[in-house]
């Protein structure tokens, strides 16, 4: 099984050494597809050859950099069909035959789209590993003035090997194994700096189908002490341009906890924002967390998915576009197009977009006046209309165009 992993290093000396460490304890390493966005200074080391994994490259002076999420965005677009995504930071170590470990975690889980995820145990450079880490869970800590949460990372001695992965509230952006269809269904935010990446991630990821877990056996560490590497906001000071980034960022995470949205960067509509903070035990407006949050227990199990619900049928869709009204830039090599479908009160109730491949055998026939998508959507709401948001081959996103369902 194929692996891509995702990586934004921004002028970090331990990013050869993660390299390296994943790819020397990883059971497969064939299986493995490494997507970095660099951002390096003039004075750093090439990267080296990590064959026989694949390495896919986005490589920029650090000066070109737009933060933390932009990166991960970045990275993100190098998926190129594998069966999982992993996302990590470039400061870690691991253990051995941690894709293995992995796997076998994900296929544990009790849920059809599972997410692992946690705050891995702390390491330092320097130092030898620590041995006999526990696996990590995450609890509440408290709201930030804007509303957002923050996490402490809990060690878990009780847990026990060979257990199944527990229920996760929270996300860890720094460490995240899932489907690699991730990539496609909830697709980074570039416009996000730092503060808050992780709660619209969880939320989205959650509304989306996607069930949260944090592994019962250890299988990284992370190293959390920042004074050996260079942040983004230390350097891009010019006209306060980190801060005004920043300042931008919060205010688009405090909008979305405040008016969540159905979108490319919002919600999904397999479970409601509402869903997630009862499972959460959080409550944004009031800025409030039940003590078992607080505490880092396991939560309930959460809703069932829309999908699945009474009635559910399957709808036979075809989009008819005007070749006229498409972007031209969408007819060029496009990275995907957003294909979803909504219900009479316009919520969205699938999403499949148009990727690559399909793309290609579309746009590459002979030229006809209409572009035909089909599609098979299950739901248990009748499909009203549909909107088609293409980006170009760079994934900027471009105009969308919207319809009627032709059933």
């Amino acid at each position: 099984m194929s692996i891509f992993i995702s990586v934004a290093a921004y002028r970090d000396p331990q990013l050869i050494s993660t390299l390296l460490d994943c790819l020397r304890r990883a059971r497969h390493p064939e299986a493995l597809h490494f997507g970095i966005c660099w951002q390096h200074g003039p004075d750093e080391a090439p990267l080296p050859d990590l064959a026989p994994a694949r390495l896919s490259l986005i490589q920029l002076p650090w000066q070109d950099s737009g933060g933390a999420c932009w990166a991960r965005a970045q990275a993100m677009r190098l998926w190129h069909g594998e069966d999982f995504f992993m996302q990590i930071d470039s400061h870690h170590r691991f253990v051995q035959d941690w894709d293995e470990l992995l796997i076998d975690q994900f296929q544990r889980c009790d849920a059809p789209r599972p997410l692992l995820t946690t705050l891995p145990a702390d390491f330092d450079p320097s130092q030898p590993l620590p041995e006999h880490s526990p696996p990590m869970s995450m609890a509440f800590a408290h709201f930030t003035r804007e509303g957002i949460p923050v996490y402490n990372a809990i060690p878990r001695h009780d847990w026990r090997a060979g257990q199944a992965p527990v229920r996760a509230r929270f996300l860890a952006a720094g460490f995240i194994f899932t489907l690699g269809r991730f990539t496609q269904d909830v697709p980074y935010d570039p416009e996000l700096y730092f503060l808050g990446e992780e709660i619209t991630l969880a939320i989205r990821a959650f509304t989306h189908g996607y069930s949260l877990f944090h592994p019962t056996v250890h299988v990284l560490w992370h190293q959390y002490n920042r004074h050996q590497r260079v942040m983004h906001w230390d350097d891009h000071t010019v006209a306060d341009a980190a801060t005004l980034r920043d300042r931008a960022s919060l205010e688009r995470v405090r909008r979305f906890l405040r008016q969540p949205h159905i979108g490319p960067f919002g919600c999904g509509s397999a479970r409601t924002f509402a869903e997630y903070e009862a499972y959460a035990e959080l409550n944004f407006l009031r800025q409030r967390a039940s003590p078992a949050a607080k505490a880092g227990e396991e939560p309930a199990r959460p809703p069932s998915l829309i999908e699945g619900g009474n009635g559910e049928r399957t709808w036979p869709l075809k989009l008819v576009l005007d070749r006229a009204a498409v972007p031209p830039a969408a007819l060029d090599q496009p990275a995907f197009w957003y294909v979803a479908f909504h219900d009479q009160d316009g919520r969205e109730i699938a999403r499949q977009d148009a990727l690559r491949d399909e793309l290609h055998t579309l746009l590459t026939k002979p030229p006809e006046p209409a572009i035909i998508l089909e599609r098979q959507v299950r739901s248990n709401r009748p499909p009203v209309r549909w909107t088609v948001r293409p980006t170009d081959k760079r994934r900027r996103w471009l105009d969308e165009m919207t319809g009627e369902v032709s059933l």
